[in-house]
């Protein structure tokens, strides 16, 4: 799956030679691929939500007698032919493609930081890849890293991309890089430097290797007048900085609207204390993925926060038109009960 989706957006890459934008592309395919499972969602969600007042009634019928609640409430469920799970099945059957996805971005991320140090060894300088503000889409979009690759970043890339990426390597290139890495490391390059234990060493000396490049210092050197003292550690602003903190803060921001304004799950009633901590898991919530956008985008790179946003916007607008699509057919039924559609589309006689 994640090979195909790869593909996808090589092939996507092909016709628009914008990676930021074929990203953006990508993205609004796959979210209107999964759109009928977000429109089942949204329809499941009003069902339950429709049923949540009697819920509540049976809830407090049968508050000592929690056995009796539950055989009542899948009573009622039959009889509206509700699903408890009618909402949560769509997006668990989407949940898988999602993964996916991110795993396609994060392998082409890694293709693309590999190619470009190897650049920099051979040639001198990488060829990047601009968005927007953003110098780098391969590195985070933050004033406190550069738009170069650096150590951290490689670190963080597999064994398998290294090897993949060695073996393509032309000739001539695998010459030259093996040549300046065995002068400025002692290191022989080799295939076998990318496999299992020796990955690290060979980071390392790579790493080495890159300090030897003029360009390469200058380009990762930091501004030491302009450094963030934090409790447990400092951050300084790159020279070459890679961006301005705009796609991390846009990803936080419209996941917290998406919170707001898209509630994930229709949740049942609840009463005394049981709503007190169904309120405290809501407020946990609206807070700790908006949060974890931020801080997941400020640790990757940007290629994937443009996914994220763009992901997010369009979820969205996606379920902003399915709710008046379905406000709409509720409205038409309501006035004209003898031919009247239930909110999934379907006729009742």
């Amino acid at each position: 799956m994640n090979e195909f989706l790869k593909s996808i957006l090589d092939g996507i890459h092909m016709v628009i030679p914008s990676y930021g934008w074929s990203i953006v592309a990508f993205t609004i395919l796959i979210r209107l691929v999964l759109m009928p499972l977000d429109y089942k969602s949204r329809v499941g969600m009003r069902k339950i939500s429709k049923l949540a007042p009697k819920q509540a009634e049976l809830q407090k019928k049968y508050a000592k007698d929690q056995e009796k609640f539950q055989r009542k409430l899948s009573e009622l469920y039959r009889k509206e032919q509700v699903s408890p799970m009618s909402s949560c099945w769509p997006m668990l059957v989407s949940m898988p493609i999602l993964f996916a996805m991110f795993a396609a971005m994060r392998m082409m991320a890694n293709e693309q930081l590999v190619q470009q140090t190897f650049d920099i060894i051979t040639a001198g300088a990488p060829t990047l890849e601009p968005f927007l503000w953003v110098k780098n889409l391969w590195m985070p979009d933050s004033p406190f890293t550069s738009a170069w690759p650096d150590l951290q970043s490689l670190n963080l890339i597999p064994e398998g991309e290294w090897l993949r990426m060695f073996n393509a390597l032309p000739a001539e290139t695998l010459a030259v890089l093996q040549e300046k890495v065995l002068a400025a490391s002692g290191m022989e390059l080799t295939a076998a430097s990318f496999a299992g234990d020796a990955l690290k060493s060979t980071i390392a000396n790579i790493g080495l290797t890159l300090q030897t490049v003029p360009e390469y210092a200058a380009n990762t050197a930091v501004n030491t007048n302009l450094t963030l003292n934090l409790l447990v550690t400092q951050m300084s602003v790159a020279v070459n900085y890679n961006g301005f903190f705009i796609l991390p803060l846009l990803s936080a921001a419209s996941q917290f609207l998406m919170s707001k304004i898209n509630p994930s799950t229709a949740a049942p009633a609840a009463t005394g204390d049981q709503a007190a901590q169904q309120n405290s898991t809501n407020n946990f919530m609206k807070w700790f993925f908006p949060l974890f956008s931020l801080w997941i985008c400020l640790s990757y790179n940007a290629a994937f926060a443009a996914y994220w946003v763009t992901s997010n916007l369009i979820a969205m607008a996606q379920n902003y038109g399915i709710n008046k699509y379905l406000d709409m057919k509720e409205a038409k039924a309501a006035a004209n009960p003898e031919a009247t559609t239930d909110v999934s589309g379907k006729g009742l006689k």
